[in-house]
């Protein structure tokens, strides 16, 4: 998001050398929005950025877990072992799939999650610099929710199913998760 009126400090390195100046930023004085109006969407559009990087973590974590869970079903011959660790990785993935859109070509083919409809959002909050819409806002707060279920999903699989799949999988010779 572009950065609320004020002084910045410009900081520049060359070959060693520090530069610096002080940099004015405005309002753009043709405006039709208040300094609070653009502050308000400047909240709005770090809310949305902060829960970006909420569901990047968390996608982070699923791969990584997803990248676990194949290593250890790719090692195994128990063929019990081996489904236990499928049908592990089916509830995560459906995690998975409640964040990011999984048909190949993502939001072209028509289908949204989690991370598209926050896109949306973060895109019209940006296209115009004055206050959010109460709609808007009310997105926000509902796509956060969304995230938080979404979390609490993984979180419950992480404390409920993974340390049964642990105790399988030492009995079986692997390494835990």
């Amino acid at each position: 998001p572009l950065v609320l009126p004020g002084t910045y400090t410009v900081r520049m390195t060359k070959g060693g050398e520090i530069y610096e100046a002080k940099l004015p930023v405005e309002l753009d004085r043709r405006a039709t929005y208040t300094l609070a109006d653009r502050k308000l969407q400047y909240d709005a559009a770090m809310r949305i950025a902060e829960l970006f990087g909420e569901e990047s973590a968390l996608m982070g974590r699923i791969q990584a877990l997803r990248g676990e869970l194949a290593e250890r079903g790719n090692v195994t011959t128990d063929a019990a072992l081996k489904k236990r660790i499928t049908d592990f990785d089916g509830k995560v993935d459906a995690v998975r799939k409640r964040i990011v859109a999984t048909t190949e070509g993502g939001a072209i083919t028509g289908e949204e999650r989690l991370r598209e409809d926050t896109d949306r959002v973060y895109g019209a909050v940006l296209s115009y610099n004055g206050a959010p819409t109460a709609y808007q806002i009310e997105r926000i707060n509902v796509l956060q929710a969304e995230f938080n279920d979404i979390d609490a999903q993984f979180g419950t699989l992480m404390k409920q199913d993974l340390p049964a799949l642990n105790t399988a999988l030492a009995a079986g010779g692997l390494l835990a998760i």
